[in-house]
């Protein structure tokens, strides 16, 4: 006969073991992907922010027309279906049906702008980010991991640049920029290099290094933070033991540990880095003509808003559906990594 005490070490090591095996086949990134498919808000802004991607790159598909072919004749001019739904333009409204959305005031297809615009929004929502991670992680990372006097000067400075209002300096920068390299440029300079790379992105490079120079402070803070939490982990501590560089540690050991909730805190930026890329171009410090922004042409159409509404209504239209959808997959994101989450969704 079994002995009673035998049996019953027999079961608590398979139950330890069988308690093991499942959270050693336990991942947190499948865990947080697992979490995010079920959010259905998560899931329709990815859907949408698919949608504009495709967009993006199938612009010249998508599009009925040139974003820039001027057609004097067709200025203003409206399909049926939108002076019916808004009745109050029926009196002076001139019907053109080739133009889904409308034609603006130099007789350009709006479809087709908002279209091309995409493009524009899109690059900013991702390159943005880009600059931001790359400089605010390697500063808070060096900053945290150093630590006393280093950590102590460089988030001073950190704390001088947020004394600055960012939408204001970002005005600056754009004004100091565009105003020291616009003009004639000798071949071969420096200034003549950074306006032919301008002219080539559409005038959005400059927009590019002034969300770079004034968007990475926040993601410094957070890796700084990040940092300091993990570098007297025992994982760290035993990597150190066994001869570990500072270089291995760091991105063997710490940055994997850290990347999670700055994905998250970047994914939440991005509206307002589509924003601040609108409201440059809104007030004329944006994108080169004719280059289509939709803050651009929310300007345009703020104009003549009271006439022909439609010209700024569908560019702001998809300005905040582009914003909610970054906004809802950054949301599900951070409760898809919060380990608190896991086993509530």
């Amino acid at each position: 006969m079994a002995n009673p005490s035998a049996v019953s070490e027999t079961k608590t090591e398979l139950k330890l073991g069988t308690q093991f095996a499942l959270r050693r086949e336990t991942n947190l990134w499948k865990d947080a992907f697992s979490r995010l498919i079920r959010n259905r808000a998560a899931m329709t802004g990815g859907v949408i922010i698919l949608g504009l991607i495709i967009v993006y790159i199938f612009a010249p598909n998508i599009a009925l027309r040139p974003y820039d072919v001027q057609v004097s004749a067709d200025n203003n001019t409206m399909p049926e279906w939108l002076v019916t739904f808004f009745p109050m333009t029926r009196s002076y409204a001139r019907i053109n049906n080739s133009y889904p959305l409308g034609a603006d005031e130099l007789g350009r297809d709006l479809f087709s702008r908002i279209v091309y615009g995409t493009r524009v929004s899109l690059t900013v929502a991702f390159v943005g980010p880009i600059i931001a991670l790359l400089i605010g992680t390697i500063y808070g990372s060096i900053s945290g991991y150093l630590g006393g006097r280093v950590d102590n000067i460089m988030m001073r400075f950190v704390d001088v640049m947020y004394a600055f209002p960012t939408l204001l300096l970002i005005i600056l920068m754009m004004a100091f920029f565009r105003s020291s390299f616009a003009g004639i440029a000798e071949p071969g300079s420096l200034k003549y290099l950074m306006n032919e790379i301008d002219t080539r992105v559409g005038g959005m490079l400059f927009i590019f290094i002034g969300i770079g120079l004034t968007s990475w402070m926040g993601m410094a803070r957070q890796m700084r933070g990040q940092v300091l939490s993990l570098r007297e982990k025992e994982f760290v501590e035993a990597a150190r033991s066994i001869g570990a560089s500072d270089l291995q540690i760091m991105f063997r050991h710490i940055l994997p540990n850290a990347i999670g909730p700055l994905i998250v805190l970047e994914t939440l930026a991005i509206p307002g880095y589509i924003s601040y890329e609108a409201f440059l171009s809104f007030i004329g410090l944006g994108v080169n003509p004719p280059t289509p922004s939709w803050g651009m042409m929310i300007s345009d159409g703020a104009r003549v808003i009271r006439s022909y509404p439609h010209i700024a209504l569908f560019p702001g239209i998809a300005l905040a559906i582009t914003m909610f959808a970054f906004n809802f997959l950054g949301d599900g994101l951070r409760d898809a990594l919060d380990p608190r989450m896991r086993g509530t969704m």
